[in-house]
Formats: structure tokens, sequence, C-alpha cells
């Protein structure tokens, strides 16, 4: 299920990047990124309501860092809208891909924020330098 929703993720991400571009364009950078947030926040209301099984208690009772994700939201939705105007959906997503496997390894590898740590082998830098190599090949112009 995990590989099912990591796809899902990926899918609606890159639809959500387009889709709120595009309403950037129309209304304005930080103003769809307010609009996008609150609605987000009235459809995570109702999903606590309906599907919540949690306690916002526990807020008191973890490190204050896991507070700033909301913060990272947003950055998160208005440098994607600032990436897709300035590079196409394509070339944006490509490159904020391999910027999150950079980070997400570095997070594994460090045990941060009590992940397992994951141990690098040769193939995880091929990898990376393939995909490197995959953005410059896609981006490269090959008319003259």
């Amino acid at each position: 299920m995990g590989v099912l929703f990591s796809i899902i993720a990926g899918a609606i991400m890159s639809l959500q990047g387009v889709i709120n571009t595009g309403l950037s364009k129309k209304i304005g950078l930080y103003e769809s990124n307010m609009f996008v947030q609150g609605t987000a926040f009235i459809f995570s209301l109702i999903a606590v309501v309906f599907l919540g099984r949690g306690s916002f208690s526990g807020l008191m009772d973890i490190s204050k860092i896991y507070w700033i994700g909301g913060f990272l939201g947003l950055v998160i939705t208005i440098t994607v809208m600032l990436s897709i105007s300035n590079l196409g959906p394509a070339t944006a997503v490509l490159i904020i891909l391999i910027s999150q496997l950079i980070i997400a390894s570095l997070i594994e590898y460090f045990g941060l924020f009590n992940t397992d740590r994951l141990i690098f082998h040769w193939s995880h830098y091929l990898g990376l330098a393939l995909m490197i190599t995959g953005v410059v090949l896609f981006k490269w112009n090959f008319q003259k």
C-alpha cells in the first residue's frame, strides 16, 4: 500500500502545483496560497471530526520542531508555484523530486526526527547521479 500511496501523492502534488500556479496568475501568489491553505484547513477540520482518533494534547509532549509543519506547508506551496511558473511543470517537478530525495536521504542517513538510519551504498549515489543526469538531459535543448 505504501507504493500506491506514494504514487497517488506524487500525482496529486504535481496536479496541485499546476492548479495552484494557474490560480496564482489570476488572484496573486499569496492570495492563492491563502485560499489553498484555508480550504485545506476546512477539509482538515472535517477529516478530524469524522476520522480523527488522536488528541491535540499530545502537542505538549513533543519537540517544538514538529510545530513548524504548517509554516513548511506555506513555504512548499509558494515555492512550488514559483518553480512551476519559472521552469514549467515537468522541469520543476523533476528538480523538486531530486531535492526531496537528497534531503530525505540525509534525514535517514543521520537518523534525524526519529527515523531509522539509512546505510548508503554505491547504488544510492549512482541512482542520484542518474536522476540528476536525467534532469539535465530532459531540460537540454537539442535543437539548434
